[in-house]
């Protein structure tokens, strides 16, 4: 099994900063792709960002210029930096991490969330 545990969430002006981590544990062999999503009120779950093992980042429209994804591969650890927040980025981040297991399988997994509130 794999266990990710988030952390970083919390309540903010706009205009200020938040740094969520998340770290993943358990019957890891190797972590593919690690990624950021969040699901405000009445709406879908989105892709806020996503970095490869090797480092290719790649972002939502809405978050370019604003957020950073960094990953540290020894730790198992990824960071999401969010810069210069909207009321607009208000919503419950979940990471999200593919994992290729000692059971020899590849499967993705979820954190439990963790809640970003902007006020304006």
């Amino acid at each position: 099994q794999v266990q990710l545990v988030e952390s970083g969430g919390g309540l903010v002006q706009a205009g200020g900063s938040l740094r969520l981590s998340c770290a993943a544990s358990g019957s890891i062999v190797t972590i593919n792709d690690m990624a950021w999503y969040r699901q405000a009120p009445g709406k879908q779950r989105e892709l806020v960002a996503v970095i490869t093992r090797g480092g290719r980042t790649n972002y939502a429209d809405s978050v370019k210029g604003r957020f950073t994804i960094s990953r540290d591969n020894a730790k198992k650890i990824v960071y999401l930096q969010m810069n210069s927040l909207k009321p607009e980025d208000t919503a419950v981040y979940y990471c999200n991490v593919v994992v290729f297991t000692t059971a020899l399988r590849i499967d993705g997994y979820w954190g439990q969330g963790t809640q970003v509130t902007v006020s304006s």
